[in-house]
């Protein structure tokens, strides 16, 4: 590639990026999510030798996220759209987000879910006011459910990822961290399913601060950004595991992946067994439970300590959400014991 075509490159990336800063600055997220706290994890950060703070996605009024993205798609649809109803796929928190705000704005919202979603998260929908159908084994059935039903009754399909006003709206989870913490962050560790968060995320700092990393963490049962990055394009998975439910996504997003190829850094997969370990060591420091999703970026932030040996850095994990569950909680405690915490040698 010679000089002229690599600026022309850089160029384009440039105004790509600054695309998207331009939608998550406004984003009017904050009528319905609220600026989330940036916490320290004052025992993880003992037990690894780092600086661990955790930007609390869970406390949402959904208990995830995904509610920014959601409203942010919704309060845009033209009049026309919003008269047709809306339609999504979810596993659960998207479908949450897009409850509340459908009916905040008064758009009448069906959502597909796969038949293995917890039930928390279907109750979740249906207390408000949405209709939940439940379909098919995982995400991608639940998908094509949602893309067929767009086609015949003429819903106006809402994405749950990969659409550039949904990334926008996850994007404002860095614009607040970055305003939260102005000193020297290392890296951002940001769970990854279809792939609107870290899409946004990365966008955003990429703009702003280049140098600090942005580290996908996936479930690797459905590590489809990984393979994705691999192969220099979008794959399919031939499945995908649902224990982490809020990832299990068998294809990264389009427009996702635009961003995701040049701006992130590195994509960390990690075990059921370390995501109910990550699950505990979040609740000793918080008091609170998140799903296995929600558990990824703290559980890569273990692997990537454990892997690289640094010390006194500024890491920081998004906790995606907190809709598990409690039954599953059993199984939680007993494959967290599997994993005993290390502490990093002095």
């Amino acid at each position: 590639m010679n000089t002229d075509t690599a600026n022309q490159h850089a160029n384009a990336d440039d105004e790509l990026l600054g695309r998207y800063v331009r939608k998550i600055l406004a984003a009017p997220v904050y009528d319905q999510a609220i600026c989330t706290p940036l916490q320290p994890a004052p025992a993880l950060s003992a037990v690894l030798g780092n600086r661990v703070l955790l930007k609390r996605e869970d406390l949402q009024p959904t208990f995830s996220f995904k509610i920014r993205g959601a409203y942010n798609k919704l309060v845009q649809l033209s009049q026309a759209q919003r008269s047709c109803g809306v339609v999504t796929a979810s596993a659960g928190n998207h479908a949450q987000g897009v409850a509340l705000a459908a009916r905040t704005l008064g758009i009448k919202a069906t959502i597909v879910m796969p038949t293995t979603t917890p039930e928390l998260k279907v109750q979740g929908v249906r207390s408000r006011e949405a209709t939940a159908v439940l379909h098919g084994e995982s995400f991608p059935f639940a998908l094509a459910h949602a893309l067929a039903l767009a086609q015949e009754k003429g819903y106006t399909f809402v994405s749950p990822f990969d659409d550039p006003e949904v990334i926008a709206g996850q994007g404002t989870v860095a614009m607040e961290l970055l305003n939260q913490h102005q000193g020297v962050i290392d890296a951002i560790f940001v769970p990854v399913g279809g792939g609107g968060l870290i899409a946004g995320i990365a966008a955003y700092v990429k703009y702003l601060r280049p140098q600090v990393r942005i580290i996908g963490v996936e479930s690797e049962h459905s590590n489809c950004l990984q393979m994705a990055l691999k192969a220099g394009e979008r794959v399919v998975l031939p499945e995908v595991g649902t224990f982490a439910d809020g990832v299990a996504v068998a294809q990264i997003g389009a427009y996702g992946f635009e961003i995701c190829r040049r701006h992130v850094d590195e994509v960390i997969t990690v075990s059921n067994d370390e995501l109910c370990s990550a699950i505990r060591d979040i609740y000793d420091d918080t008091r609170s439970i998140t799903e296995p999703s929600g558990a990824l970026a703290v559980a890569g932030i273990r692997k990537y300590v454990a892997r690289e040996q640094v010390e006194r850095q500024t890491l920081v994990a998004i906790n995606s959400g907190a809709n598990i569950n409690f039954d599953s909680l059993r199984h939680v405690v007993e494959r967290a014991a599997l994993v005993r915490p290390q502490a990093v040698p002095a």
